[in-house]
């Protein structure tokens, strides 16, 4: 018989456990992309560094001529030990204090520019700004007299005298009085605004020499002086120039319109024949063509500016430009402050010499 067979036990699978501990994977969050930085176009970085450079160098002429004007005062003399070396030096100083500050600023705007491309240009224009507005206060005249003394030598040094003349005989005008002849030519404002701006000239300097002629009283005089500016004589140029620009061809002297409009052409003419000298421009208006006028008077005696020649005018009106102009610094006053400033009271005196004598520091454009 046969033997059954018995059945094979099955197969045990041995299950190997792993003793490695599972470590849990972590998803990493998908990266943003970065966008690219915009790129700045050139004009507009030439653009900032063109104003930051005129920035930083209106800063610096601010600066240098604050300092100069300074140490101009400080040092002035000629002694070599207590004046010229130590002006030498101080220039010496100024030198390496602005190449020690282009240098800090260069370092500086690395750091600006990484914060803001605009930065160093604004920052630049702040400090032009500041320092300018800073450098035209009151305070400061004095200081740009001394620098206008230093550059302009012995020419500025003479303008200066001659302005103190000036504000000298503003103060020792009559209060009353002097009120008196701005209020009355208060009613000519107009006609002489208008020669004014129609020959470039300061309206205030135009009421000046009415004030000195006529006092605002129009009249014919007994020299032959006729109306508001007591015309005479006056060159047959400036009657076509005074004409050409009122587009009119007869002129009337008794007319105050044509009165002021021939006196600012008469002016300008002298002005022009004087080289600009405010001076000399007023003292050949007042001489006129007399003993063949101021130029040839000037000729004669080798005279070359206003003070020199002074000692040669005893029998002619040297005071006259010294009379004009304190007038005209009387108007300027009154538009300025509403009223006159007596010289001699507190900060007066510094103050109406900020406000400036009219023509002389300035060219007048309307």
């Amino acid at each position: 018989m046969n033997k059954p067979i018995a059945p094979k036990p099955p197969k045990r699978t041995e299950t190997k456990v792993s003793t490695t501990p599972k470590v849990k994977q972590v998803k990493k969050p998908a990266q943003k992309k970065l966008e690219p930085k915009p790129v700045v176009p050139w004009s507009y970085r030439l653009l900032l560094i063109t104003i930051e450079l005129l920035s930083l160098a209106m800063t610096a002429v601010f600066a240098i001529m604050m300092l100069l004007g300074y140490s101009a005062n400080l040092f002035s003399g000629t002694s070599f030990f207590s004046s010229l070396l130590p002006f030498a030096i101080g220039v010496l100083a100024l030198i390496v204090v602005m190449a020690g500050f282009l240098i800090a600023w260069y370092q500086f705007r690395k750091w600006l520019q990484i914060k803001q491309l605009l930065w160093p240009a604004l920052l630049s224009i702040s400090l032009a700004l500041g320092i300018g507005w800073y450098s035209m206060q009151e305070q400061f005249s004095p200081i740009h007299a001394h620098f206008r003394t230093l550059v302009g030598g012995k020419q500025e040094a003479g303008k200066v005298t001659i302005a103190h003349q000036v504000y000298a005989a503003y103060r020792r005008y009559d209060a009353t009085q002097l009120q008196t002849m701005v209020q009355r030519g208060q009613d000519y404002n107009v006609v002489i605004k208008e020669a004014a701006t129609a020959f470039a000239l300061d309206p205030a300097l135009l009421q000046g020499v009415a004030a000195t002629e006529s006092s605002f009283l129009p009249r014919n005089s007994i020299d032959g002086g006729h109306g508001l500016f007591q015309i005479t004589q006056v060159p047959k140029a400036v009657i076509e120039q005074a004409g050409k620009r009122l587009s009119e061809h007869q002129m009337s002297l008794h007319n105050h319109r044509h009165n002021a409009f021939l006196a600012a052409a008469t002016l300008k003419y002298y002005l022009s024949e004087m080289k600009g000298d405010l001076f000399l421009g007023l003292l050949a208006y007042n001489i006129g063509p007399a003993n063949g006028g101021l130029r040839f008077i000037m000729q004669q005696y080798g005279a070359t500016d206003f003070v020199t020649i002074q000692p040669y005018l005893q029998s002619l009106p040297r005071d006259y430009p010294i009379r004009v102009l304190s007038y005209a610094l009387a108007f300027r006053v009154w538009q300025k402050e509403g009223k006159l400033l007596p010289y001699e009271e507190g900060s007066n005196a510094l103050h109406i010499q900020h406000i400036g004598i009219p023509g002389l520091r300035e060219d007048y454009l309307g």
